[in-house]
């Protein structure tokens, strides 16, 4: 016989912690700290690290270092406030939320920069930019041609990389025709930004919407036509402005080194497994390109081992073609201050929205503007702030859009940041590859153009796109 004294133990240990859970989290809600000295405090943090941000070029600072002293002291502040109030776990649990979404993000972006490393040590962009210097074409059509190269190649290489090498064409082949490198840098930056706008791999802000699975892999090639109405619009009216002269063909070759085709195939095919992965597996995109990166390493092995056996049997090429291939120090040539940098963005943003920000800016944006006003100024913004914090702030406000509104906001901010130099990774770096020649205020003399084609990438893309709107 059932001693009743034990059921009622027994029964009330199983209630108990069922009781503690639901208890717990009635009792460990966010708080809002919007009007409070921590809020305060943060968002002050926030400006000064950014305002340093924007003044990398004038002040010599590299942009990570502010941000991440930032995202700390943010951070720090926030774990101070909720241990006091009894509940650390709780920020523990959204800081950790904040840091895997980072780590998805930056594995998966260190491996395409270390492809794009290894391709850039194997001569195969110096390959591409030789040829384009020995063919003897005229200003107006390197204008077109290099646009349109950078269009094409940043979807599939990022877009920072694609502008620097279609700008090293635009001054080998300008010299001191400034007015051509000018116009030729302000339509690489609007190519290269408007390329990206339309695949999950050509910007940050299109590979955070991807792999938050909220538009899938095939949806984003609807921003195809928008993107180029984006592109061709400007440099139409800029390339009338274009010197009709002919410089002199260079004498220039480049070859590629052993293994380039092989690794060219080799970062189409980490592509292709990292989509697979994502859309046939369910699996986070990050996986199959970390398997692709095994790919690489592979082939460095490879490389390495056949090396001297290689140069023995057919002679020594270049200089450094005598260097066997390393893979470890391609992974280390990547674009550290850009990931760190990325870094700090995400847990300042994420700190900001745990406070409370984002959601106040997402009741006054999606509810007060309406979806489609609050996207467009989303663009305009990214214009004068990052891309990247913007999308990453609208990713965590998640307002309840349809599939339309969430492709107008990539497009927006992958190419509202082409109106101002300074709105856009390619934009700042080529205002320090082409110093002199490509500036501010030369760039700031076309936003009107560039701004009716932003204005019309919007409009083409709610006409032609309107079935994802419903």
């Amino acid at each position: 016989m059932i001693n009743i004294k034990t059921l009622s133990i027994f029964i009330l240990t199983c209630i108990t912690p069922s009781l503690s859970i639901a208890a717990t989290q009635v009792v460990h809600e966010p708080l809002n700290l919007t009007n409070s000295f921590i809020g305060f405090a943060s968002i002050a943090i926030f400006v000064i690290a950014y305002l340093m941000v924007m003044s990398e070029e004038f002040i010599d600072l590299r942009k990570s270092k502010p941000v991440i002293i930032a995202a700390g002291i943010i951070w720090g502040m926030i774990g101070w406030y909720y241990t006091q109030h009894g509940m650390p776990e709780l920020a523990e649990h959204a800081l950790r939320d904040n840091f895997l979404e980072y780590t998805e993000l930056m594995l998966f972006l260190l491996v395409a920069m270390t492809y794009v490393n290894a391709m850039e040590e194997r001569q195969v962009f110096n390959a591409l930019r030789s040829w384009l210097i020995n063919r003897g074409f005229g200003f107006r059509s390197l204008f077109w041609l290099t646009g349109v190269l950078a269009f094409f190649i940043s979807p599939v290489a990022d877009n920072l990389t694609t502008a620097l090498l279609m700008c090293a064409v635009v001054l080998a082949v300008g010299g001191d025709n400034t007015k051509f490198i000018t116009l030729a840098c302000i339509n690489i930056v609007v190519a290269a930004n408007a390329g990206g706008a339309f695949s999950p791999f050509g910007d940050i802000t299109t590979l955070m919407v991807w792999q938050k699975d909220i538009i899938d892999f095939w949806t984003f090639f609807a921003l195809f036509i928008p993107s180029i109405v984006n592109f061709i619009i400007p440099a139409t009216i800029m390339s009338f402005a274009v010197p009709n002269e002919k410089p002199q063909a260079a004498d220039e070759k480049t070859i590629m080194r052993r293994g380039a085709k092989r690794i060219i195939t080799l970062f189409l095919l980490t592509i292709t497994t990292a989509i697979f992965f994502h859309t046939s597996l369910g699996l986070p995109p990050v996986i199959g390109m970390l398997t692709g990166l095994g790919y690489l390493k592979f082939m460095g092995y490879y490389l390495k081992k056949t090396h001297f056996k290689y140069h023995e049997h057919n002679g020594v090429g270049d200089v450094g073609s005598v260097i066997p291939y390393d893979i470890f120090d391609r992974v280390a040539r990547a674009e550290w201050d850009t990931l760190f940098f990325f870094y700090g963005v995400v847990l300042c943003v994420g700190g900001l929205g745990f406070i409370g920000y984002l959601s106040m800016a997402s009741e006054l944006m999606y509810t007060g503007w309406g979806a489609t006003n609050a996207n467009i100024a989303v663009g305009a913004l990214s214009a004068i702030v990052d891309n990247i914090p913007v999308m990453f702030a609208v990713l965590t406000m998640n307002p309840d859009m349809s599939t339309g509104q969430w492709l107008l906001v990539t497009l927006t901010a992958g190419v509202g940041g082409s109106m101002l130099s300074i709105g856009s990774a390619a934009g700042v770096a080529l205002m320090g590859q082409a110093r002199g020649k490509y500036t501010f205020f030369g760039h700031l003399k076309w936003t009107p153009v560039i701004a009716l084609g932003y204005a019309a990438s919007i409009a083409t893309h709610m006409w032609i796109n309107e079935s994802y709107f419903v």
